[in-house]
């Protein structure tokens, strides 16, 4: 940070990251001219073979631009180690040396070149041996090249020149003027367009109507207006996630006040409502998981599943059923069938069916508690990360509720879809009409989860005593109100330290914003930052004590964001102000608040004991609220927290605890 500037535009890398993949270049280099040298030495003399003369020449020319290579690299690797991530004046003269090496890529492919056409020639007569060696230092430098190619179009920024002009001239303009407001007009536009064909170029694969469309327009503007106003490129992210984990781990081993949580003695009436509610959760929790079809079965029965499914592939699919959607060979019903253990007579109805704000859901008869189920599958396909990344907020509008509020678009949408194949198909009509007397109960895992609890506020006028339980839902799902009416009929279940349970705009934000400020009052270098960083969350210790310059600094001028230098990490950036900046103070905010829906359910790891082929760990939970979701922590289980699989057997690690209890 900030971004290198070279060739007049701003790359995708900090004059900082040339450091580890310059010091593996340069130990391949110098191996490289060593063979080359001993090569040349042992056949000193001996080059009187036809096509020998030219050989001599090729090994003393490709030793001195070798050894100017290795020169150039050490150099570079030495500049890039000065300074910090926030300081880059040591590295001021990097970009020469860049120059330099980059130069020395013409010969080096003239030679290269040289080194192909004499070992094709075929009036060559000298020893396989050197043929060979010469053979491997013309392959070598056509590898080489093609990866400085490939590293080149990597860190190339497409908006790097517009970036670079405002960089170096936006300090001395009037943002008032025409100019500078046509020109911040431009960059947010070009920007857009520069994350919407990404963003094409990902879901190729797909088919793309107008609703993708209008998705893929509306994500970019998202990732636009998130890196507008930071200067970071992907090592200092790197560097700043490291920073926090361990910083956190600081924090986590230090003396501090109890959780905001609601602890009971296990007489109370709150502990014996958690009990139930863990056995209902552990429960419904297979139905989520069976959502996902034969990718989570196979995922967690990897040698045994295909054999098993084996048998129903040939199967014909029962009338009492209603299936829409693809399912080729019935692998995904009969992989439903295998998780929840029920019948074929028992589902009411199974959707495939998969697009963008259409996700898949089934509707089966839980005859062990009496209750008609409603199960959405969560995230599993390119439409479905289009649905989550709609993140826009719309209002929800219902009938006989005074808790409106705004609701994540892109689930809310779906949860719709879902509203009008159950109440328009009459799907939970059919169902009740064979068991009037069950409850209705709707369960999803992460989008899935988000989906059934805005499908669950869209069917309580209908349904009065229907329950939903939400896995692992989204952060950003509900406003502050209909979160709290949510409270009497759904129950969210999070386990660990859940990214997913956590993201919202505002928490990336704070992401972003504590980045920021770690990475730029770190005194270590970067390279120092990524390798001990590596190491310890490899081999795990002790966290390292970097230190900082936060004494005396301006503490709320260090939550704002960076752009370029040093000097604006104490004003807010001028593109902040001007591109985030745009609404008026008396408007709402584009991304407001949003909060987990119902009552929290928060496990932790209690304790964990690994066997060479196992591992046993034990979980506790406890009623929690949404001020613990409210920051997004740095974990290499944030990820593995999330997972179905990991979910359910926590919870059944859980239920079958509190069983062995009350049997004690």
């Amino acid at each position: 940070m900030p971004g290198l500037v070279a060739f007049g535009r701003r790359w995708a890398i900090g004059s900082d990251d040339f450091v580890l993949p310059g010091a593996f270049e340069l130990f391949l280099r110098v191996l490289w001219w060593l063979g080359i040298l001993v090569l040349y030495a042992v056949h000193k003399g001996r080059f009187s073979c036809p096509g020998g003369r030219l050989l001599h020449s090729y090994l003393l020319v490709l030793l001195a631009l070798l050894a100017a290579i290795i020169c150039s690299l050490a150099a570079l690797v030495h500049v890039s180690m000065r300074g910090t991530i926030s300081n880059p004046g040591p590295r001021k003269s990097l970009p020469k040396l860049l120059y330099v090496r980059l130069l020395l890529c013409v010969p080096e492919f003239v030679w290269a070149v040289v080194g192909a056409v004499w070992v094709s020639d075929s009036s060559v007569r000298c020893e396989s041996t050197v043929i060979n060696a010469v053979l491997g230092t013309v392959l070598a430098s056509w590898v080489i090249i093609v990866f400085t190619i490939i590293g080149v179009l990597i860190v190339f920024d497409p908006l790097g020149g517009k970036k670079t002009f405002y960089l170096t001239d936006g300090l001395d303009r009037n943002l008032e003027s025409s100019q500078s407001g046509q020109l911040l007009y431009n960059v947010k536009n070009t920007a857009t367009r520069v994350w919407e064909k990404r963003i094409r170029l990902m879901c190729c694969c797909i088919v793309q109507d107008d609703d993708h469309r209008v998705a893929f327009t509306s994500i970019a503007e998202l990732f636009r207006a998130y890196f507008s106003d930071t200067d970071l490129v992907p090592s200092d992210i790197a560097a700043g996630l490291i920073l926090l984990h361990q910083e956190q781990d600081k924090m986590e081993g230090c003396p501090k006040e109890p959780e905001e949580v609601l602890c009971h003695s296990p007489s109370s009436r709150v502990a014996d409502d958690l009990d139930m509610e863990l056995e209902n959760a552990a429960h419904y929790m297979l139905f989520a998981a069976a959502a996902y079809g034969w990718p989570y079965y196979i995922y967690t029965n990897p040698l045994t599943a295909l054999c098993k499914l084996s048998g129903d592939c040939c199967r014909s699919r029962p009338a009492e059923s209603d299936i829409t959607g693809s399912d080729r060979h019935n692998i995904h019903f009969g992989s439903i069938l295998k998780i929840t253990g029920l019948q074929y007579r028992d589902f009411i109805h199974i959707s495939f069916h998969n697009k963008i704000y259409e996700i898949p859901f089934f509707v089966a008869l839980d005859h062990k508690t009496e209750a008609i189920v409603v199960a959405v599958r969560g995230t599993l396909s390119f439409e479905d990360i289009l649905t989550d990344l709609s993140a826009d907020c719309e209002d929800l509008t219902l009938e006989d509720v005074l808790e409106n509020g705004f609701v994540h678009k892109g689930i809310t949408q779906a949860a719709n879809y879902i509203y009008q194949k159950l109440i328009n198909d009459g799907i939970l009509n059919q169902a009740f009409t064979i068991a009037p007397e069950y409850k209705l109960v709707i369960v999803g895992h992460s989008l899935g989860a988000g989906t059934a609890s805005v499908l669950a506020i869209m069917l309580r006028n209908s349904f009065p005593t229907l329950k939903c339980y939400a896995f692992s839902p989204p952060g950003g799902l509900l406003s502050k109100t209909l979160a709290d009416y949510t409270k009497r009929f759904i129950v969210s279940v999070i386990l660990g330290k859940d990214l997913v349970a956590r993201l919202s705009m505002p928490n990336m934000e704070d992401l972003k914003r504590r980045i920021v400020r770690i990475v730029a009052n770190c005194n270590r270098p970067k390279y120092q930052i990524l390798l001990r960083g590596c190491w310890y969350e490899v081999f795990g210790g002790d966290p390292d004590n970097f230190p900082t310059e936060l004494d005396g600094r301006n503490q709320d001028a260090l939550t704002q964001p960076l752009l370029a230098e040093e000097s604006l990490m104490v004003h807010r950036s001028p593109s902040y102000n001007a591109i985030d900046g745009e609404s008026h103070l008396d408007s709402p905010p584009q991304y407001p608040h949003l909060y987990l829906p119902g009552r929290i359910i928060h496990v932790v790891e209690e304790s964990s004991s690994r066997r060479w082929c196992s591992s046993d760990t034990k979980y506790m939970a406890n009623w929690s609220n949404e001020t613990v979701f409210s920051s997004i922590l740095i974990s290499p289980k944030m990820i593995t927290d999330h997972m179905p699989d990991v979910v359910l057997n926590a919870l059944n690690s859980l239920a079958q605890e509190n069983r062995s209890c009350i049997s004690c």
